[in-house]
């Protein structure tokens, strides 16, 4: 199984590309990168929902210039591992635990034995939010986690669709495996750049488009009632005070100002309830932060090298 490259995004240089298994049998595609020589380090890059692996071959070569290695997967049911219902479009998972199985089995077959220590994890929505599970079933495998626009409370104009008892009807009446109301097969990244409420930058959000348009299998359209039902019970847990309190990963939390997907307020309140974490706002930016405009990601990757050892500014 290879990566895609495209001109616009040609993929970074040395990388492995292989596909694992979890014990419940579903295939996982995984990529990894050695670090520039002379350094030590790993950071671990786990990716929102609907999005691939190639979508981050940039974010890659910015962890690589700051002197890491990067390893990365894609979920189940989504990029080009193995997809959870007839209907490959759909973005469908039974529970949000299912996603832990897929970290715990990319930790202990990929990234413990190739992956040279300390281990640092990145995560940028969904994929924040599967960390924060993992740090509170006691898993210690990242020395620091940065955390970007988590997935802990929805804003304003959630493109979820339903509410939890809603959700949670539809599912147990059987239409888990449906489209949430509204949605469809077509991915968010294939719609005019006008109106979105990714990222401000129509460079970085065409050339997701582009990367789609060569490859339309790395593609998930909107998500399932099961798989929103599963996020509204991840983030009612989360949401209770004491689950951020017994947490003991130090984590920083990046949350965008103008991010109408999330709730900066839950954020803010789960941050305030940590040991061991912080939260940073950037201005201005939206819910995609790593995409976003170049003055947006330069905040972000100073708070990134301030958090972290290893970066620059700690040599």
């Amino acid at each position: 199984m290879n990566l895609v490259s495209i001109p616009a995004n040609p993929a970074p240089a040395d990388g492995v590309v292989g596909v694992l298994k979890t014990p419940d049998g579903v295939a996982l595609r995984f990529a990894r990168w050695p670090p520039p020589p002379g350094r030590k380090g790993t950071v671990c890059l786990f990716q929102d929902r609907a999005e691939f692996i190639e979508k981050y071959f940039e974010v890659v070569r910015d962890l690589r210039a700051r002197g890491f290695a990067v390893v990365t997967l894609d979920w189940r049911g989504q990029g080009l591992s193995q997809r959870l219902t007839r209907n490959p479009h759909k973005g469908h998972v039974r529970r949000f635990a299912d996603y832990l199985t897929d970290l715990e089995t990319f930790m202990k077959d990929v990234v413990l034995p190739d992956c040279p220590p300390p281990l640092f994890a990145l995560g940028q929505g969904m994929g924040a939010t599967v960390l924060i599970q993992s740090a509170g079933r006691g898993h210690r495998w990242f020395d620091r986690s940065v955390l970007s626009a988590p997935m802990i409370g929805l804003g304003q104009s959630s493109l979820l669709g339903a509410g939890p008892a809603i959700a949670r009807a539809l599912k147990l009446l059987g239409f888990g495996r449906l489209y949430v109301p509204g949605g469809g097969p077509t991915p968010s990244a294939a719609a005019p750049f006008a109106g979105n409420v990714m990222t401000s930058d129509p460079v970085r959000y065409a050339r997701t488009a582009a990367i789609l348009e060569a490859e339309p299998a790395l593609g998930v359209g909107a998500p399932t009632i099961g798989w929103v039902s599963a996020a509204f019970r991840t983030m009612a847990a989360l949401q209770q005070p004491s689950y951020a309190a017994r947490l003991r990963q130090p984590m920083l939390l990046l949350a965008a100002a103008n991010d109408h997907l999330m709730s900066l307020a839950a954020i803010e309140d789960f941050t305030w309830n940590l040991r061991a974490g912080s939260h940073l706002i950037v201005p201005g930016a939206m819910h995609e932060l790593l995409m976003e405009q170049d003055q947006y990601r330069q905040l972000f990757w100073a708070a990134f090298e301030a958090f972290v050892p290893g970066t620059p500014l700690f040599s």
